[in-house]
């Protein structure tokens, strides 16, 4: 199941995220509007999610969170954008990093 969060997850909405993959939740993260959107099989269906929500392209970044190990991993398809420099599926700038996992961390941390 996916959820739109914009504050902190319930462990309800945790474990329905985890349906899809038993360990692993597939996120994209606004890192603008600092909102988060997860489950689902692919990183697309909460990107899509979002832009329906009104969230702009260039703000979208993909990651997995691992909440039996509180653990951010940057890597995801949508993430690969040459006009923005990141020509990887792992976000490569630090900055950008830094945001996802705070905004992560603050929706799913702990939960």
């Amino acid at each position: 199941m996916i959820h739109l969060l914009k504050e902190r997850a319930t462990p309800e909405q945790i474990r329905e995220m985890l349906q899809e993959y038993e360990n692993m939740i597939k996120i994209v993260v606004d890192i603008r509007l600092r909102t988060l959107c997860g489950g689902g099989e692919m990183h697309a269906d909460c990107e899509s999610v979002l832009l329906e929500a009104g969230s702009e392209q260039d703000d979208l970044w993909g990651a997995n969170w691992y909440p039996a190990e509180q653990r951010v991993e940057f890597e995801s398809l949508i993430n690969i954008r040459p006009r923005l420099g990141n020509r990887s599926n792992v976000i490569q700038d630090e900055t950008l990093r830094r945001q996802v996992e705070a905004v992560t961390r603050d929706i799913l941390g702990g939960v």
